[in-house]
């Protein structure tokens, strides 16, 4: 299984970048897939997922009315369109799965995939 993000990059405050993670070695289907960040220094936060087949989507409280994961079950690709940057959203981006829940509103749940990480870097 792999996890393949792009689209990282640097913006002004304000702006809007698109990630891309391309998922590939199995139906995502039946997978969340979503998006975390690690900022330096900082632990890795939750940012976005979305289950399979038009499912629900959940995202962390510092990047909601701004971040909207997108789904393409046919391509096996998710993105996160990210508007309204901060200074504060710098940090590595990266892809997670999991075959049962990143996170369904209560519960977080451990991914068992990971990319490689994309950097995005928010200038003032």
């Amino acid at each position: 299984v792999q996890l393949v993000e792009s689209g990282g990059g640097s913006m002004q405050a304000g702006g809007s970048l698109r990630l891309r993670c391309a998922a590939s070695g199995r139906s995502f289907e039946q997978v969340d897939l979503g998006w975390f960040r690690q900022a330096p220094g900082k632990e890795r936060e939750f940012v976005a997922c979305k289950t399979g087949s038009g499912g629900s989507a959940y995202y962390g409280d510092s990047v909601k009315g701004r971040f909207t994961i997108i789904r393409d079950d046919v391509n096996n690709v998710v993105y996160l369109q990210m508007d309204s940057l901060k200074p504060e959203d710098t940090a590595v981006y990266y892809c997670a799965g999991n075959l049962g829940i990143l996170y369904d509103g209560v519960t977080y749940g451990k991914p068992d995939y990971w990319g490689q990480g994309t950097q995005v870097t928010v200038s003032s």
